[in-house]
């Protein structure tokens, strides 16, 4: 049996301060590799509700959502997966410092720009760059062109 193909909706949390930009450190099945907080669309969790929650989790952050940075589509080279990727801009209202981090996140850290750019090689995906360059650039899209309507 054929099993049906879709994309693997993902969300990402574009946080900056003072130049530089909240980022993760997490083991991979590539070793280790730098990310915005991300992760996965859970069932019944509305976009913005899923950057909150994977910013949480990664980096004991609460990240506060104030606008969409874009909408990326991904198909990994080994062509086994596409990845659909809101990416979500906003700031960090406070750190929990109790907070324990997600499986496989190996630490949070800042990073500027310039830093992100040296590292590209360890980046999960072109995606990370990507974001960081379109924030950069001023992409700042209201968040009412995300609408959510619960089951």
């Amino acid at each position: 049996m054929m099993r049906q193909w879709k994309p693997n909706v993902t969300v990402a949390a574009i946080a900056e301060r003072d130049g530089q930009f909240l980022m993760v450190e997490e083991q991979t099945d590539e070793g280790l590799r730098f990310n915005q907080p991300a992760g996965h669309l859970e069932p019944g969790e509305s976009l913005l509700e899923a950057a909150v929650r994977e910013a949480l989790e990664e980096t004991g952050h609460r990240f506060v959502p104030d606008s969409l940075v874009g909408i990326y589509q991904w198909p990994r080279p080994q062509g086994d997966i596409t990845y659909l990727r809101f990416a979500f801009g906003g700031v960090v209202a406070s750190l929990d410092t109790d907070h324990v981090l997600d499986e496989g996140i190996v630490r949070a850290l800042w990073l500027s720009r310039d830093e992100l750019r040296d590292c590209a090689d360890r980046h999960r995906s072109p995606l990370v760059m990507q974001c960081v360059e379109d924030w950069c650039a001023g992409k700042r899209h209201d968040l009412s062109l995300i609408r959510h309507y619960a089951a």
